[in-house]
Protein backbone atom coordinates (compact mmCIF):
# COMPACT_ATOMS: atom_id res chain seq x y z
CA UNK A 1 0.00 0.00 0.00
CA UNK A 2 1.26 3.47 -0.84
CA UNK A 3 0.09 6.97 -1.70
CA UNK A 4 0.94 7.76 -5.33
CA UNK A 5 -0.17 11.39 -5.32
CA UNK A 6 -1.13 13.97 -2.69
CA UNK A 7 -3.17 17.04 -3.59
CA UNK A 8 -3.98 19.88 -1.19
CA UNK A 9 -6.20 22.94 -1.44
CA UNK A 10 -6.23 25.51 1.37
CA UNK A 11 -4.81 22.97 3.81
CA UNK A 12 -2.62 24.55 6.50
CA UNK A 13 -0.08 26.81 4.72
CA UNK A 14 -0.81 25.45 1.24
CA UNK A 15 -3.15 27.32 -1.08
CA UNK A 16 -2.41 24.58 -3.60
CA UNK A 17 0.04 21.68 -3.63
CA UNK A 18 0.52 18.72 -5.96
CA UNK A 19 3.03 16.16 -4.72
CA UNK A 20 3.75 12.93 -6.62
CA UNK A 21 4.94 10.20 -4.26
CA UNK A 22 6.92 7.04 -4.95
CA UNK A 23 7.02 3.71 -3.14
CA UNK A 24 9.98 3.34 -0.84
CA UNK A 25 11.48 6.21 1.15
CA UNK A 26 10.57 9.84 0.53
CA UNK A 27 12.16 12.56 2.66
CA UNK A 28 10.91 16.13 2.99
CA UNK A 29 13.63 18.45 4.24
CA UNK A 30 13.72 22.15 4.99
CA UNK A 31 13.83 24.64 7.89
CA UNK A 32 11.22 24.41 10.58
CA UNK A 33 7.93 26.16 9.95
CA UNK A 34 8.03 25.78 6.16
CA UNK A 35 5.31 23.14 5.70
CA UNK A 36 7.00 19.72 5.90
CA UNK A 37 4.84 18.36 8.69
CA UNK A 38 1.71 19.72 7.00
CA UNK A 39 2.28 17.30 4.12
CA UNK A 40 2.54 14.16 6.22
CA UNK A 41 -0.26 15.43 8.47
CA UNK A 42 -2.48 15.48 5.38
CA UNK A 43 -1.56 11.88 4.55
CA UNK A 44 -2.37 10.86 8.11
CA UNK A 45 -5.70 12.68 7.90
CA UNK A 46 -6.69 10.66 4.83
CA UNK A 47 -6.22 7.50 6.88
CA UNK A 48 -7.66 8.50 10.25
CA UNK A 49 -9.92 11.54 9.66
CA UNK A 50 -7.89 13.34 12.30
CA UNK A 51 -4.65 15.20 12.92
CA UNK A 52 -1.84 14.10 15.20
CA UNK A 53 -1.26 17.75 16.14
CA UNK A 54 -4.68 19.28 16.86
CA UNK A 55 -8.04 18.01 18.07
CA UNK A 56 -10.31 19.88 15.65
CA UNK A 57 -10.35 20.68 11.95
CA UNK A 58 -10.40 24.49 12.14
CA UNK A 59 -6.57 24.91 12.39
CA UNK A 60 -6.18 22.71 9.28
CA UNK A 61 -7.95 25.24 7.03
CA UNK A 62 -5.69 27.96 5.61
CA UNK A 63 -6.24 31.37 7.15
CA UNK A 64 -8.90 33.23 5.19
CA UNK A 65 -10.30 30.13 3.48
CA UNK A 66 -13.70 28.58 4.24
CA UNK A 67 -12.72 24.98 3.69
CA UNK A 68 -9.79 22.71 2.89
CA UNK A 69 -9.55 19.75 0.54
CA UNK A 70 -7.18 16.78 0.83
CA UNK A 71 -6.94 14.25 -1.99
CA UNK A 72 -4.83 11.14 -2.17
CA UNK A 73 -4.42 8.44 -4.80
CA UNK A 74 -3.90 5.21 -2.88
CA UNK A 75 -2.43 2.14 -4.57
CA UNK A 76 -3.03 -1.28 -3.03
CA UNK A 77 -2.43 -4.55 -4.83
CA UNK A 78 -2.11 -2.56 -8.09
CA UNK A 79 -5.60 -1.11 -7.62
CA UNK A 80 -6.00 2.66 -7.39
CA UNK A 81 -8.47 4.42 -5.10
CA UNK A 82 -8.94 8.19 -5.06
CA UNK A 83 -9.85 9.52 -1.61
CA UNK A 84 -11.12 13.10 -1.32
CA UNK A 85 -11.96 14.83 1.95
CA UNK A 86 -13.47 18.28 2.28
CA UNK A 87 -12.96 19.87 5.69
CA UNK A 88 -15.70 22.31 6.71
CA UNK A 89 -15.14 23.66 10.24
CA UNK A 90 -18.43 24.18 12.01
CA UNK A 91 -20.27 22.10 9.42
CA UNK A 92 -20.25 18.48 8.30
CA UNK A 93 -17.20 17.31 6.44
CA UNK A 94 -17.68 15.63 3.08
CA UNK A 95 -15.98 12.68 1.42
CA UNK A 96 -15.71 11.16 -2.02
CA UNK A 97 -14.28 7.83 -3.08
CA UNK A 98 -13.37 7.47 -6.76
CA UNK A 99 -15.45 10.61 -7.46
CA UNK A 100 -18.58 9.12 -5.86
CA UNK A 101 -20.45 11.47 -3.50
CA UNK A 102 -22.61 8.76 -1.97
CA UNK A 103 -20.26 8.09 0.95
CA UNK A 104 -19.79 9.22 4.53
CA UNK A 105 -16.39 10.39 5.81
CA UNK A 106 -16.09 7.29 7.99
CA UNK A 107 -16.46 5.11 4.86
CA UNK A 108 -12.93 6.24 4.02
CA UNK A 109 -11.48 4.44 7.05
CA UNK A 110 -9.49 1.38 6.04
CA UNK A 111 -8.76 2.48 2.46
CA UNK A 112 -5.42 3.88 3.60
CA UNK A 113 -3.58 2.78 6.72
CA UNK A 114 -0.78 4.80 8.23
CA UNK A 115 1.42 4.63 11.30
CA UNK A 116 2.80 8.02 12.25
CA UNK A 117 5.49 8.77 14.80
CA UNK A 118 6.11 12.39 15.78
CA UNK A 119 7.53 14.35 18.74
CA UNK A 120 3.98 14.63 20.09
CA UNK A 121 4.11 10.87 20.74
CA UNK A 122 6.15 11.43 23.89
CA UNK A 123 2.72 12.00 25.41
CA UNK A 124 2.05 8.28 24.94
CA UNK A 125 4.51 7.69 27.76
CA UNK A 126 4.58 10.96 29.67
CA UNK A 127 1.01 12.17 29.13
CA UNK A 128 -2.31 11.48 30.80
CA UNK A 129 -4.29 8.22 30.35
CA UNK A 130 -6.42 9.74 27.60
CA UNK A 131 -3.41 9.73 25.26
CA UNK A 132 -2.96 5.99 25.70
CA UNK A 133 -6.66 5.24 25.37
CA UNK A 134 -6.69 7.21 22.13
CA UNK A 135 -3.67 5.25 20.90
CA UNK A 136 -5.49 1.95 21.48
CA UNK A 137 -8.77 3.07 19.95
CA UNK A 138 -7.20 4.59 16.84
CA UNK A 139 -5.22 1.41 16.26
CA UNK A 140 -8.37 -0.66 16.71
CA UNK A 141 -10.10 1.40 14.03
CA UNK A 142 -7.15 1.06 11.66
CA UNK A 143 -7.28 -2.72 12.05
CA UNK A 144 -11.08 -2.95 11.75
CA UNK A 145 -12.79 0.22 10.48
CA UNK A 146 -16.22 -1.00 11.63
CA UNK A 147 -15.04 -0.43 15.21
CA UNK A 148 -15.42 3.29 14.58
CA UNK A 149 -19.14 2.58 14.97
CA UNK A 150 -18.55 0.77 18.27
CA UNK A 151 -16.61 3.74 19.57
CA UNK A 152 -19.29 6.18 18.44
CA UNK A 153 -22.01 4.09 20.08
CA UNK A 154 -20.14 4.11 23.37
CA UNK A 155 -19.49 7.86 23.22
CA UNK A 156 -23.15 8.54 22.43
CA UNK A 157 -24.40 6.46 25.36
CA UNK A 158 -21.80 7.98 27.68
CA UNK A 159 -22.88 11.51 26.71
CA UNK A 160 -26.54 10.74 27.38
CA UNK A 161 -25.80 9.06 30.70
CA UNK A 162 -23.58 11.92 31.85
CA UNK A 163 -26.32 14.41 30.99
CA UNK A 164 -28.78 12.46 33.13
CA UNK A 165 -26.35 12.21 36.04
CA UNK A 166 -25.56 15.93 35.83
CA UNK A 167 -29.26 16.82 35.88
CA UNK A 168 -29.80 14.51 38.85
CA UNK A 169 -26.92 16.06 40.77
CA UNK A 170 -28.21 19.58 40.10
CA UNK A 171 -31.73 18.59 41.16
CA UNK A 172 -30.43 17.17 44.43
CA UNK A 173 -28.42 20.28 45.23
CA UNK A 174 -31.12 22.70 44.15
CA UNK A 175 -34.44 21.26 45.25
CA UNK A 176 -33.22 19.11 48.06
CA UNK A 177 -34.71 15.98 46.57
CA UNK A 178 -33.87 13.73 43.67
CA UNK A 179 -35.43 13.41 40.26
CA UNK A 180 -36.91 10.31 38.63
CA UNK A 181 -33.98 8.03 37.77
CA UNK A 182 -35.94 5.16 36.26
CA UNK A 183 -34.21 5.68 32.90
CA UNK A 184 -30.74 5.41 34.47
CA UNK A 185 -31.03 1.62 34.59
CA UNK A 186 -31.64 1.63 30.84
CA UNK A 187 -28.56 3.76 30.20
CA UNK A 188 -26.55 1.54 32.54
CA UNK A 189 -27.45 -1.44 30.39
CA UNK A 190 -26.57 0.38 27.15
CA UNK A 191 -23.25 1.59 28.57
CA UNK A 192 -22.32 -1.84 29.91
CA UNK A 193 -23.17 -3.50 26.60
CA UNK A 194 -21.24 -1.03 24.43
CA UNK A 195 -18.44 -0.80 27.00
CA UNK A 196 -17.99 -4.58 27.12
CA UNK A 197 -17.62 -4.67 23.35
CA UNK A 198 -14.98 -1.93 23.33
CA UNK A 199 -13.19 -3.38 26.34
CA UNK A 200 -12.98 -6.85 24.78
CA UNK A 201 -11.34 -5.44 21.67
CA UNK A 202 -8.90 -3.37 23.71
CA UNK A 203 -7.84 -6.37 25.79
CA UNK A 204 -7.21 -8.46 22.68
CA UNK A 205 -5.19 -5.60 21.19
CA UNK A 206 -3.00 -5.16 24.28
CA UNK A 207 -2.27 -8.90 24.30
CA UNK A 208 -1.24 -8.76 20.64
CA UNK A 209 0.92 -5.66 21.15
CA UNK A 210 2.80 -6.89 24.22
CA UNK A 211 5.43 -9.11 22.50
CA UNK A 212 5.75 -6.71 19.56
CA UNK A 213 6.47 -3.72 21.81
CA UNK A 214 9.02 -5.76 23.78
CA UNK A 215 10.76 -6.82 20.57
CA UNK A 216 10.82 -3.32 19.09
CA UNK A 217 12.19 -1.79 22.29
CA UNK A 218 14.92 -4.41 22.50
CA UNK A 219 15.95 -3.61 18.93
CA UNK A 220 16.15 0.11 19.64
CA UNK A 221 17.78 -0.17 23.07
CA UNK A 222 19.31 -3.63 23.56
CA UNK A 223 19.46 -4.62 27.21
CA UNK A 224 17.46 -1.54 28.20
CA UNK A 225 14.98 -3.47 30.31
CA UNK A 226 11.79 -5.31 29.53
CA UNK A 227 8.63 -3.46 28.58
CA UNK A 228 5.28 -4.48 30.06
CA UNK A 229 1.83 -3.29 28.99
CA UNK A 230 -0.87 -3.51 31.69
CA UNK A 231 -4.54 -2.79 31.04
CA UNK A 232 -6.02 -1.25 34.18
CA UNK A 233 -9.78 -1.19 34.40
CA UNK A 234 -11.77 1.51 36.21
CA UNK A 235 -13.83 -1.34 37.69
CA UNK A 236 -11.04 -2.00 40.19
CA UNK A 237 -8.07 -4.33 40.54
CA UNK A 238 -10.09 -7.25 41.87
CA UNK A 239 -12.40 -7.49 38.85
CA UNK A 240 -11.23 -10.18 36.39
CA UNK A 241 -10.93 -9.05 32.77
CA UNK A 242 -11.62 -12.45 31.27
CA UNK A 243 -14.48 -14.72 30.29
CA UNK A 244 -15.52 -12.92 27.13
CA UNK A 245 -18.01 -10.16 26.36
CA UNK A 246 -20.85 -11.46 28.53
CA UNK A 247 -18.60 -11.68 31.57
CA UNK A 248 -17.32 -8.16 30.91
CA UNK A 249 -20.89 -6.94 30.49
CA UNK A 250 -21.86 -8.46 33.83
CA UNK A 251 -18.78 -6.96 35.52
CA UNK A 252 -19.49 -3.48 34.11
CA UNK A 253 -23.13 -3.70 35.14
CA UNK A 254 -22.15 -4.60 38.71
CA UNK A 255 -19.48 -1.87 38.82
CA UNK A 256 -21.94 0.78 37.62
CA UNK A 257 -24.37 -0.28 40.33
CA UNK A 258 -21.69 -0.06 42.99
CA UNK A 259 -20.60 3.39 41.82
CA UNK A 260 -24.08 4.87 41.41
CA UNK A 261 -24.17 6.82 44.70
CA UNK A 262 -20.84 8.46 44.01
CA UNK A 263 -21.78 9.13 40.39
CA UNK A 264 -25.02 10.82 41.44
CA UNK A 265 -23.07 13.03 43.83
CA UNK A 266 -20.56 14.06 41.18
CA UNK A 267 -22.87 14.04 38.15
CA UNK A 268 -20.39 12.00 36.12
CA UNK A 269 -19.87 8.43 34.90
CA UNK A 270 -16.93 7.04 36.84
CA UNK A 271 -16.77 3.49 35.47
CA UNK A 272 -16.15 2.32 31.92
CA UNK A 273 -13.54 2.16 29.16
CA UNK A 274 -13.39 5.98 29.06
CA UNK A 275 -11.78 5.87 32.52
CA UNK A 276 -9.43 2.92 31.94
CA UNK A 277 -5.65 3.16 31.72
CA UNK A 278 -2.91 1.46 29.74
CA UNK A 279 -0.02 1.15 32.15
CA UNK A 280 3.50 1.13 30.70
CA UNK A 281 6.31 -0.41 32.71
CA UNK A 282 10.01 -0.51 32.00
CA UNK A 283 11.55 -3.21 34.12
CA UNK A 284 9.92 -3.06 37.54
CA UNK A 285 9.02 0.63 37.42
CA UNK A 286 6.37 2.69 35.62
CA UNK A 287 7.81 4.35 32.55
CA UNK A 288 5.97 7.58 33.37
CA UNK A 289 7.95 9.49 35.95
CA UNK A 290 10.88 7.05 36.07
CA UNK A 291 12.17 6.52 32.54
CA UNK A 292 14.78 8.89 31.14
CA UNK A 293 14.03 11.14 28.19
CA UNK A 294 15.80 8.74 25.84
CA UNK A 295 13.97 5.75 27.28
CA UNK A 296 10.62 7.54 26.86
CA UNK A 297 11.46 8.24 23.23
CA UNK A 298 12.38 4.60 22.66
CA UNK A 299 9.22 3.40 24.41
CA UNK A 300 6.95 5.67 22.38
CA UNK A 301 8.69 4.65 19.19
CA UNK A 302 8.38 0.96 20.16
CA UNK A 303 4.61 1.42 20.55
CA UNK A 304 4.37 2.83 17.03
CA UNK A 305 6.68 0.21 15.52
CA UNK A 306 4.64 -2.51 17.21
CA UNK A 307 1.51 -0.98 15.66
CA UNK A 308 3.24 -1.05 12.29
CA UNK A 309 4.19 -4.71 12.72
CA UNK A 310 0.68 -5.63 13.82
CA UNK A 311 -0.96 -3.94 10.84
CA UNK A 312 1.52 -5.61 8.50
CA UNK A 313 0.63 -8.99 9.95
CA UNK A 314 -3.04 -8.27 9.21
CA UNK A 315 -2.20 -7.84 5.52
CA UNK A 316 -1.75 -4.67 3.52
CA UNK A 317 1.41 -2.92 4.68
CA UNK A 318 0.66 0.54 6.09
CA UNK A 319 2.45 3.75 5.15
CA UNK A 320 5.01 4.60 7.83
CA UNK A 321 5.46 8.30 8.63
CA UNK A 322 8.40 9.57 10.69
CA UNK A 323 7.88 13.24 11.40
CA UNK A 324 10.97 15.05 12.68
CA UNK A 325 12.10 11.95 14.56
CA UNK A 326 15.77 11.42 13.75
CA UNK A 327 17.02 14.70 15.20
CA UNK A 328 15.76 13.58 18.62
CA UNK A 329 17.58 10.23 18.57
CA UNK A 330 21.20 9.50 19.33
CA UNK A 331 23.34 8.02 16.55
CA UNK A 332 22.87 4.43 17.70
CA UNK A 333 19.08 4.58 17.91
CA UNK A 334 18.94 6.55 14.66
CA UNK A 335 20.74 3.85 12.70
CA UNK A 336 18.78 1.02 14.28
CA UNK A 337 15.50 2.70 13.43
CA UNK A 338 16.63 3.40 9.86
CA UNK A 339 17.70 -0.20 9.30
CA UNK A 340 14.40 -1.46 10.68
CA UNK A 341 12.14 0.61 8.42
CA UNK A 342 14.23 0.90 5.25
CA UNK A 343 12.41 -1.95 3.51
CA UNK A 344 8.91 -0.56 4.11
CA UNK A 345 6.64 -0.28 1.08
CA UNK A 346 6.35 3.47 1.70
CA UNK A 347 8.15 5.49 4.35
CA UNK A 348 7.66 9.26 4.57
CA UNK A 349 10.27 11.20 6.55
CA UNK A 350 10.55 14.85 7.53
CA UNK A 351 13.77 16.47 8.73
CA UNK A 352 15.09 20.02 9.16
CA UNK A 353 18.34 19.24 7.33
CA UNK A 354 19.21 16.46 4.88
CA UNK A 355 21.97 15.25 7.19
CA UNK A 356 19.37 14.20 9.76
CA UNK A 357 18.11 11.51 7.37
CA UNK A 358 20.33 8.40 7.73
CA UNK A 359 22.13 7.19 4.61
CA UNK A 360 20.31 3.88 5.03
CA UNK A 361 17.11 5.59 3.91
CA UNK A 362 17.89 6.15 0.26
CA UNK A 363 15.06 7.35 -1.92
CA UNK A 364 13.21 10.40 -3.19
CA UNK A 365 14.03 13.81 -1.75
CA UNK A 366 11.89 16.95 -1.62
CA UNK A 367 12.92 20.38 -0.45
CA UNK A 368 10.18 22.33 1.34
CA UNK A 369 10.61 26.09 1.64
CA UNK A 370 7.89 28.65 2.33
CA UNK A 371 5.15 26.28 1.27
CA UNK A 372 6.86 25.32 -1.99
CA UNK A 373 7.61 21.63 -2.49
CA UNK A 374 10.45 20.95 -4.92
CA UNK A 375 11.87 17.60 -5.92
CA UNK A 376 15.62 17.51 -5.47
Amino acid sequence: MHVAHLSLADFRCYARAEVPLDPGVTAFTGPNGQGKTNLVEAVGYLATLGSHRVAGDAPLVRLGAERAVVRGMVVRDERQTLIELELNPGRANRARINRSDNVRPRDVLGLLRTVLFAPEDLALVKGDPGERRRFLDELLTLRAPRLAGVRQDYERVLKQRNALLKSAAQARRGAGRGMDLSTLDVWDDHLARAGAELLAYRLDLVAALQPLVAGAYEELAPGGGGTVLEYRSSMGEGVPLSGGREALYAALTAALGAARKQELERGLTLVGPHRDELGLRLGELPAKGYASHGECWSYALALRLASYDLLRSDGGEPVLILDDVFAELDARRRERLAERVATGEQVLVTAAVPEDVPDTLKGTRYSVLDGEVTRV
